[in-house]
């Protein structure tokens, strides 16, 4: 799950600065590297690095830079590291310098297969990340097979498995494409003078675009100086046992994506408040308050006090300059982000009956953490209410989710879990009820929920290496 933007326009003006602002609206997806690329002088720069946005790319940087187009990337690793050479986008040079460059949110379950062929076509790999290996693909496809773009695209799409949101760029040229079941989101949007795409509607709006909609699931959009053009990639392209279309990623409504985006047709702020009044009427007692485990549950804990008629109250005060716990490459890191990241009100939780919600339990460091310091902050009881049903099993679609044996949920029952984060009760989203939530529950994939693979063949207790 990472972060991706992609501007095209008619003239050059100061659009890797509008790409980096983009970037910044998108920084909760991704915050261990990021980069932007963009045509200069029939050429392609490149710039990235290690850290966030802001610290990257500032006003300093940005002076003086002038393109038509550019992508960018914010990065949330999964299993390729959190280093500088798996950091996007990606470049690749010929003979007439820097000509190609790579941006994508995603993973390809397939990606260790797709890297022997590259190696068997002479082509290597310099990074573990899937995105060098698309760029890679299609440059061979380009240069070496005399492919137009598009025909290389389609033929990508026959020799990948998995979540891709892809914008691909040339010195004169932008393409954007999505995976056909459409497991990662990807936004279209207008400008005066061009278009973006992104990966939320929050970059779409810090742009100011208008007329935005989704890219399709399978669609080609090709951005040239003569316009737009949409191709729909015939269904002989697809790979995968599900239709087209059908394998949105329920967790981002969840979790990943900022409740103020328009994400798969859905407002997400008022999926989570659904979620949260869903929870509320599993339950026959009123708290003395609703408190959130901020920010991704600020609307479903929202949602619970409207239904219950109990106060929602922030008695956790989060600290901001510490990122997302759950996107912390390390699981070292997540426990010390818990300590430096949380502090409860001085004397709010005295003597109270309190409702604890969160989106979900991946691991349980956090929870059990927050449940022992609500305890010794005075609280009298504390009812742990989760947003999801129980993670069973990993994401191999751009979520690192820990293999099957180190989800917790795997290692003991729920009665055991509840005991071990020193809980008085413990409850889950029943998972009919999600998909009943999201509506057309039938086109989402909630595969680390109930194990049902859209695409591919995972292997039990083994991660891609994107």
């Amino acid at each position: 799950m990472c972060g991706i933007v992609g501007i095209y326009t008619h003239q050059r003006r100061d659009i890797p600065e509008q790409a980096s602002l983009a970037l910044f609206a998108e920084q909760h997806r991704g915050q261990e590297s990021c980069g932007l690329a963009w045509a200069e002088d029939g050429r392609i720069r490149l710039l990235k690095a290690m850290g966030l946005v802001k610290e990257v790319f500032t006003s300093d940087v940005l002076a003086g830079l002038h393109s038509h187009c550019a992508v960018g990337h914010v990065r949330y690793p999964t299993q390729g590291g959190a280093t500088l050479e798996n950091a996007q986008p990606h470049l690749v040079e010929t003979l007439n310098g820097p000509r190609y460059a790579l941006t994508s949110n995603g993973d390809l379950i397939n990606y260790a297969t797709l890297r022997e062929e590259l190696n068997r076509n002479h082509v290597y790999l310099a990074s573990r990340n899937d995105g060098e290996a698309m760029i890679r693909l299609l440059v061979h496809l380009l240069e070496r097979e005399g492919m137009n773009p598009v025909a290389a695209i389609q033929t990508l799409f026959t020799q990948l498995e998995g979540a891709f949101s892809t914008v691909f760029m040339t010195p004169d040229e932008m393409y954007a494409f999505r995976d056909p079941y459409g497991f990662r989101p990807m936004l279209l949007g207008e400008l005066e003078d061009g278009w973006a795409v992104t990966s939320e509607s929050c970059a779409q709006d810090i742009l100011r675009t208008t007329n935005i909609r989704e890219v399709e699931p399978g669609e080609i959009l090709v951005f040239r100086p003569t316009g737009m053009t949409s191709i729909r990639t015939d269904a002989r392209f697809f790979r995968g046992d599900r239709r087209p279309g059908t394998a949105h990623c329920v967790f981002e409504l969840i979790y990943f994506a900022r409740p103020d985006s328009f994400q798969y047709g859905k407002q997400v702020y008022r999926i989570r408040q659904r979620i949260g009044q869903t929870l509320a009427g599993y339950d026959d007692f009123t708290p003395d308050c609703v408190v959130p485990v901020p920010d991704s549950s600020n609307f479903i804990a929202q949602g619970y006090s409207e239904a219950s008629g109990a106060p929602y109250s922030m008695g956790l005060i989060r600290n901001h300059y510490v990122g997302r716990t759950f996107i912390k490459p390390v699981q070292q890191f997540r426990d010390e982000s818990v300590k430096q990241k949380f502090n409860p009100l001085a004397g709010f939780f005295t003597g109270k009956r309190v409702v604890l919600v969160d989106d979900s339990i991946v691991r349980g460091t956090t929870l059990r953490k927050l449940v022992r310091m609500i305890r010794s902050a005075g609280a009298r009881e504390v009812h742990v209410r989760i947003g999801s049903p129980p993670v069973k099993f990993p994401c191999y679609y751009g979520i690192d989710t820990p293999t099957y044996e180190e989800l917790i949920i795997n290692q003991i029952s729920q009665e055991q879990l509840r005991i071990h984060m020193e809980a008085d009760s413990l409850k889950y989203l029943e998972l009919e009820d999600l998909l009943g939530i999201v509506e057309n529950g039938s086109q989402f994939c909630a595969a680390c929920f109930d194990g049902r693979y859209p695409v591919g063949t995972p292997i039990p207790g083994k991660k891609s290496q994107c």
